[in-house]
């Protein structure tokens, strides 16, 4: 919702105009962020090399495990690598030699071809929160989330212009069987919102059931030939590679789906406590990761994944937004390009409780060290809370909005004539003012971006209307959202065959909440 900005001051006619246009909610989508400005490169050219070379060197000596697969180590064995029980060591350069089959740019297709994605190259493609099982928001409190709350963040998304994509377990949907609930998750994805989706990984079985269902949805043909899902795979740091998430890997990259191979950082416990040393592990195990995917099926898509944060050495609780977490990121995306891969990471992370200035601030810290570290594919970017247990209505318009600010920054500055201003500049002189001149009229809609959430009323009118915190006006926002959601249109046909499936496959066995 657009928060009325006119003062009080009785006008009519254009003014009143205005105002009711931008109380109007769009439903446009802004296009991905193709950036036009430099990436922070914190890393030189010898550092580079040294945790490059650390990393080979942790393939080669120390190796990394495949536990309970043995088609995995089968698939490492004729590929050869060196085989002892679980342990997978791989000798120097063959993963990144297998790891140069991946592409380093794939287009992610939606039902809405308008709402296509570019993953990769200077792209920036921003989903929503991620796994959360609890929601949080001013009038309920934290509870565990249900399958309502689960396609209300759906329609939020769907609602929301920054948001290129709809996102996977935008929370877990806890009053739904373990067993089904992807299925839910799915169907609500598919016929809720028209922009790209997440598949499930909880079971291989699951996300089969994911390519399925998008074979009713897109064709089943047209998904051999195309990337409709981008699912996340994580890695059990410190350097394991688990039965599920590999069997979920296998699956999509079987099927041409798209895999972000992500190790799960946690600085000082899954992972060294220094910068290089985290890098090194984060490197040996993106390549291992991304390497078995083209063992399954050369020239899967696939993404160098990197989440992490740190720990607070007292608590031992993660914290987020730290200087740290931002060096690794920055780092990882250098390495990420060198070995020509899209890149994931950051999003808006925090550990506060509530969407308050802790929250701001760490949430801050991590949007922009996404940007400005060449982030492709920017997961958990609204709604997080809580360290990611808790998925906020709140928040997530919240961040959504702030997520407008990013897509201005990537666009750089521009340096036409328009952009140069000087008939501006000749048209005023010394002691003049730019409100009335013709290049300020020209220009004012689209010159500074604007918040459609935070209040810049002045005080008494700021008054007069209840005293509104950030969070009273995030509440409006998603009522606002929710009320005026209208559902994308589905052929009918295909609706009803996504329908008939997920209740065929619920029916075929019994319900299980382990």
């Amino acid at each position: 919702m657009t928060e009325a900005t006119a003062q009080r001051r009785g006008r009519s006619g254009g003014g009143a105009a205005r105002r009711a246009a931008r109380s109007v909610t769009s439903v446009e989508t802004a296009r991905f962020i193709t950036r036009n400005i430099p990436d922070m490169e914190i890393l030189n050219e010898e550092a580079l090399e040294i945790i490059e070379h650390n990393a080979e060197t942790v393939l080669e000596e120390i190796g990394v495990n495949f536990v309970n697969n043995p088609g995995a180590l089968a698939r490492w064995k004729e590929a050869g690598a060196e085989i002892e029980g679980e342990r997978v060591r791989i000798p120097r350069g063959l993963a990144r030699q297998l790891c140069s089959t991946a592409p380093s740019q794939f287009t992610q297709v939606a039902r809405n071809s308008a709402r296509n994605v570019e993953i990769g190259g200077r792209n920036l493609v921003l989903a929503p929160v991620y796994g959360p099982p609890f929601v949080h928001d001013a009038v309920g409190g934290r509870r565990y989330a249900t399958i309502e709350d689960f396609r209300n963040f759906v329609k939020l998304g769907q609602m929301s212009r920054w948001l290129h994509h709809s996102g996977g377990t935008v929370c877990e949907p806890t009053d739904v069987p373990v067993n089904k609930r992807h299925l839910d998750m799915l169907h609500a994805h598919m016929t809720l919102s028209d922009k790209p989706f997440m598949g499930s990984v909880t079971e291989p079985s699951r996300a089969q059931d994911s390519v399925d269902m998008c074979g009713v949805l897109f064709g089943k043909d047209f998904v051999q030939d195309n990337t409709v899902m981008t699912s996340l795979v994580n890695i059990n740091s410190p350097l394991t590679f688990d039965d599920t998430m590999m069997g979920a890997l296998e699956v999509y990259a079987a099927n041409n789906q798209a895999c972000i191979v992500s190790p799960f950082i946690v600085g000082g416990a899954m992972a060294p406590v220094s910068v290089a040393g985290t890098l090194t592990q984060v490197l040996a195990e993106v390549m291992a990761g991304v390497a078995y995917s083209q063992l399954v099926r050369k020239g899967a898509p696939v993404i160098f994944g990197a989440f992490v944060t740190s720990i607070d050495m007292n608590s031992g609780a993660p914290t987020f937004g730290t200087p740290e977490a931002s060096q690794i990121t920055y780092g990882a995306g250098q390495l990420a390009r060198r070995l020509g891969l899209p890149f994931r990471s950051a999003g808006s992370f925090c550990g506060s409780k509530l969407p308050d200035a802790q929250a701001a601030y760490e949430t801050a810290n991590t949007l922009n060290n996404g940007l400005y570290a060449g982030v492709n594919f920017m997961l958990h970017a609204c709604g997080w809370l809580e360290g990611g247990l808790v998925a906020s209505y709140e928040k997530f318009v919240m961040d959504a909005d702030q997520l407008g600010a990013l897509h201005k920054m990537a666009a750089g500055v521009a340096m036409d004539e328009n952009a140069q201003a000087m008939d501006a500049l000749r048209e005023v002189g010394p002691g003049g003012h730019y409100l009335g001149c013709a290049h300020t009229q020209a220009n004012f809609k689209e010159a500074f971006w604007r918040s459609e959430l935070l209040d810049y009323k002045p005080f008494e009118t700021w008054a007069e209307e209840g005293s509104r915190d950030t969070m009273v006006l995030a509440g409006a926002r998603v009522r606002k959202l929710l009320d005026t959601y209208e559902q994308p249109p589905l052929d009918p046909a295909i609706a009803e065959a996504l329908s008939a499936f997920v209740a065929e496959k619920k029916a075929a066995q019994p319900d299980s909440f382990t």
